[in-house]
């Protein structure tokens, strides 16, 4: 087995440094590396308690892997790791530009949607990932250089409502498609 640490945080059990900014191909590489040793097919010959670790670990590697691999699952875990919450559920103020610039999105999926203008839509998609990639870019400076993590929660706040909007780009062409 790996460790027998289950504590230890998701980019030690990866050997990564505790960044935003992570190489994911490394990331994947390493991540292919521990399930090579740690998967539950290479102890079915064991006792029932080294199957079980085995499971626990493989289970353990494949959350570290999910967390790791998405910007914002990365942030929301780095901002954890430095004990500040993102407080998505119960802190939705946002400054009344970007709650606007929000509205004005919602807007155009809906106009896009009503005159069936996949090219609106597509506008609508390119421009929703120049402004994830911005606050991307944000959260690299603000928790890598800055260590501001308290701004950086409002960033990944911001992102979440993203989040929201690129599901509702993605509902529209679905409605397209039918």
């Amino acid at each position: 087995m790996i460790s027998s640490d289950f504590q230890q945080d998701f980019f030690a059990l990866f050997d990564l440094p505790a960044r935003f900014e992570l190489d994911t191909a490394l990331l994947e590489q390493r991540y292919r590396a521990l399930q090579a040793q740690v998967h539950p097919d290479k102890f079915t010959h064991l006792p029932e308690s080294e199957r079980r670790v085995s499971m626990q670990w493989s289970t353990r590697v494949n959350e570290a892997f999910q967390t790791l691999r998405k910007p914002v699952s990365r942030a929301r875990y780095l901002l954890t790791l430095h004990g500040v919450e993102t407080q998505e559920e119960t802190n939705t103020a946002m400054p009344v530009d970007f709650l606007m610039q929000q509205m004005e999105m919602r807007e155009a999926i809906e106009e896009a949607l009503r005159r069936r203008d996949s090219a609106a839509l597509d506008a609508a998609q390119n421009g929703l990932r120049q402004d994830v990639k911005l606050l991307h870019e944000q959260l690299r400076g603000l928790i890598d250089a800055e260590h501001d993590y308290l701004a950086a929660a409002g960033i990944v706040r911001k992102l979440r409502f993203f989040e929201k909007l690129a599901d509702e780009i993605a509902s529209a062409f679905d409605e397209l498609d039918r």
